[in-house]
């Protein structure tokens, strides 16, 4: 049960714009989202529409937040507020300093937990803010300030999540270099993939049999496997949807990657002896590859490393 609901939890993370206005005190750089650089000048107060559309006042610098997912804190803590997160959820796992920080719940959070741990800006998520509507307002009765950030799909939602936290937080200027360098290897990453000759084409899955998932078109992994130049064979269907395994051997991936390796250890093993795959390619010639699960699902700085690594996985030769 445990695993299921671990894996359910990453399926919804994986299945906004930033706005704000504040009284002007000191200079920070700010940039925009749509890769255009510009000069303002940020202060507390500050007021942040957030992905509920809310008007969210921060009155001062955050000194004690409470992330309750783990996307924010992995961006709290690569935008250098790692010293003001005083609570994550039960799923946070990376850096590994967030061991040490006070566990908030799962799926469920502890709202008197929260309270307890008297915190000044608590960073919801919008993919899960309408599960715990009364547990928020709760907090907002209480008089800490709730921030709802965006439920990234794509990498300038990404970026979105980020500007917001750092806007949130004063540390906007940490935020645009995140941004930066971000863009900068996704770029890398590209002009590689630029001069792959031969697509190659991938099957991922996102759950074991026997029921088995895969990532269609308008997700973020059918982005990344375009990225990298390859074919996703379930590109002509929506969303995240169930496999039809007569349908995919027929389209015969050369690649198939795995996600779930982290609870399943053999999830590879168990891919390349499934009865009538013999003779898909990638099960011919061993191409079944198990890639960390939370770099290609959580919309955080990470999310460039998944590329990466699933650039690795596919095209070996190419990404060494």
């Amino acid at each position: 049960m445990k695993k299921l609901t671990t894996l359910l939890f990453l399926l919804m993370l994986t299945i906004g714009v930033l706005a704000a206005c504040g009284e002007q005190k000191e200079q920070v750089k700010e940039q925009n989202i749509g890769n255009t650089s510009k000069t303002a000048e940020t202060a507390f107060p500050v007021t942040i529409k957030d992905a509920l559309d809310d008007e969210v006042t921060i009155n001062q610098k955050p000194d004690k937040i409470v992330s309750l997912i783990p996307s924010n804190t992995e961006i709290a803590f690569a935008i250098g507020l790692g010293e003001e997160i005083v609570g994550v959820s039960n799923y946070d796992n990376y850096p590994e300093e967030v061991t040490a920080k006070e566990k908030i719940g799962d799926l469920t959070v502890n709202i008197e937990k929260i309270i307890s741990l008297q915190p000044n800006l608590v960073l919801a998520h919008a993919s899960t803010a309408h599960n715990i509507t009364e547990g928020l307002q709760q907090l907002r009765d209480s008089g800490i300030t709730v921030l709802v950030v965006n439920d990234a799909q794509t990498f300038d939602g990404v970026y979105d999540s980020i500007a917001m936290i750092g806007k949130a937080t004063g540390a906007t200027k940490e935020a645009d270099s995140l941004i930066k360098d971000m863009q900068a290897k996704l770029a890398e990453i590209k002009d590689k993939a630029a001069k792959i000759t031969e697509k190659k084409k991938v099957l991922v899955e996102v759950s074991p049999a026997p029921d088995l998932f895969t990532t269609g078109k308008n997700t973020f992994m059918d982005d990344m496997i375009g990225l990298i130049n390859a074919e996703n064979i379930a590109n002509d269907q929506e969303g995240w949807i169930k496999i039809d395994e007569e349908a995919m051997i027929t389209r015969n991936p050369d690649v198939i990657i795995t996600t779930y390796g982290f609870y399943d250890d053999k999830a590879v093993e168990t891919v390349l002896e499934r009865a009538g795959w013999e003779n898909v390619n990638a099960i011919k010639n061993k191409q079944v590859i198990d890639v960390d699960s939370d770099r290609v699902t959580r919309s955080g700085p990470r999310i460039v490393e998944g590329v990466e690594e699933l650039a690795k996985a596919v095209y070996p030769e190419v990404f060494k």
